[in-house]
């Protein structure tokens, strides 16, 4: 069965299938630095993991773009302190253009579930 949570016509926020969620992209709020928007991204993917019925701990892998990669770095720093010392997932990130000239940074999270 697959589950879809917080959907409008174009995407689902969360979909929940045989013990995975995949949560749409998160993004900051525009025109912050990529340090807040990488903690606003969070925040929200926090939130999205807690309706899923899942948390930080069990997240599988992530998706990182950044519209300037000049912003590793930065965004890094947050990343690194917000998930503690054993539970990285595996990650990617590269350079995007993203939807908007203001973003900086999306995270895509796909993570498990307890059914």
């Amino acid at each position: 069965m697959i589950e879809r949570i917080h959907t409008s016509k174009r995407t689902s926020k969360i979909v929940k299938h045989n013990g995975v969620v995949y949560l749409c992209g998160q993004v900051g709020i525009a025109g912050e630095s990529v340090e807040e928007q990488t903690k606003e991204c969070i925040r929200r993917i926090e939130a999205l993991l807690s309706d899923a019925g899942s948390s930080t701990s069990q997240i599988l892998q992530a998706t990182i773009w950044l519209a300037d990669i000049k912003d590793f770095a930065a965004m890094n720093a947050v990343w690194d302190e917000w998930l503690p010392e054993g539970q990285a997932p595996a990650r990617a990130c590269g350079e995007a253009r993203l939807a908007r000239d203001e973003l900086k940074v999306e995270i895509i999270i796909t993570a498990a579930y307890s059914e």
